[in-house]
């Protein structure tokens, strides 16, 4: 009990001296004798105070950095993740432009033509079927794909279906050799346009009077009920044409209009249109046609001043000298000399 109130005891001594110094420190306002203590006293333990932080800091955020492991690690995770989906939508905006691009096409193709098409997606490009050029889309029965069906996309023909599965079709492609589809001509007349695999398509035209130049648009004739090829689908620009002998038919070769190491987007003519589109889908600017303009300036009508010195062949001469001196000269130094009389005769008066 002794040791219980001693200690009890200093303790109420020292709050009072704490708090007595407190009030008259307050009541100085920070000078006097307790003022100059408390900087003296500063000056001793502010360097030990301040290593003793310094050297307790890097304790201090170790453990604050130990203690967040967890929650860095997963906004770590969170921001690759926000990264990488930003890279992914980076990378995949040209590929978005160019789908839209493509599909705006299908949809002018349509609207001009009057076709009614269902839109596929080339999912492989290569041989099957026995044939050495085709292409797989993502489009089948389900979606009312049969075979022998019209294959294009907003630039012109890229095949024909031939093979037809639930969910998937093949397309035998315009470029491979066993491909063939006849054609017509801006003035009418029809031909037969076969595939080269990677190299220009090659064309004869059926009537042996029947001629085609360079730069000459060809469409799809279209087949008995259509199938399989439609009206008016474009098919190539003619590139060369031969010279033939009378009676034998011309050939040449046709550029495609359609790139076939880049097909993406197509469309399967489900319903072709009721009316011959013939040349519509022509009128897209795909035929690079130069024009070349001669001008020709008319010179305006002469006036009565300008008449009156045309005959001359300086007009700067003309015009410093007076019509009327000009033509006095001139008549002067053309006019003969009078001829003399002849003498009278002998014996006369």
């Amino acid at each position: 009990m002794r040791d219980s109130r001693r200690t009890r005891l200093i303790l109420a001594l020292l709050l009072l001296t704490a708090f007595t110094l407190i009030t008259l420190d307050y009541r100085a306002k920070g000078g006097g004798v307790f003022g100059s203590l408390r900087r003296t006293a500063s000056s001793w333990f502010g360097p030990v105070e301040r290593v003793a932080a310094d050297i307790a800091r890097p304790v201090r955020n170790a453990a604050d950095a130990v203690g967040s492991i967890g929650s860095n690690h997963k906004k770590l995770q969170e921001a690759q993740r926000t990264v990488s989906r930003l890279q992914q939508e980076l990378r995949a905006q040209p590929f978005d432009q160019h789908r839209v691009d493509e599909l705006n096409a299908l949809l002018r193709v349509s609207s001009v033509a009057q076709y009614k098409l269902v839109p596929a997606q080339v999912i492989a490009v290569g041989a099957g079927s026995g044939f050495e050029w085709t292409a797989t889309i993502d489009a089948g029965s389900m979606d009312g794909i049969k075979p022998d069906m019209t294959v294009l996309n907003g630039d012109g023909l890229v095949g024909r279906v031939t093979v037809v599965g639930s969910s998937t079709a093949t397309v035998l492609l315009a470029i491979d050799p066993e491909f063939n589809v006849g054609v017509r001509l801006p003035d009418g007349e029809t031909g037969v346009v076969t595939g080269r695999q990677k190299s220009d398509m090659g064309f004869y035209l059926i009537d042996p009077s029947a001629r085609v130049k360079p730069g000459d648009g060809l469409v799809t004739q279209g087949s008995k009920d259509q199938q399989p090829f439609v009206w008016g689908v474009p098919v190539g620009q003619v590139v060369t044409a031969t010279s033939p002998l009378s009676g034998q038919s011309q050939t040449g070769t046709v550029k495609p209009y359609v790139n076939f190491s880049a097909l993406d987007l197509v469309g399967v003519v489900v319903q072709p249109p009721r009316t011959d589109p013939r040349e519509a889908l022509l009128a897209s600017p795909r035929p690079t046609v130069t024009v070349t303009a001669t001008v020709t300036a008319t010179p305006p009508p002469p006036s009565s001043a300008s008449a009156s010195t045309s005959s001359s062949h300086k007009p700067t001469s003309t015009r410093t000298s007076t019509p009327t001196h000009t033509a006095t000269q001139t008549k002067t130094a053309t006019t003969p000399p009078p001829k003399p009389n002849p003498p009278p005769p002998s014996g006369a008066p």
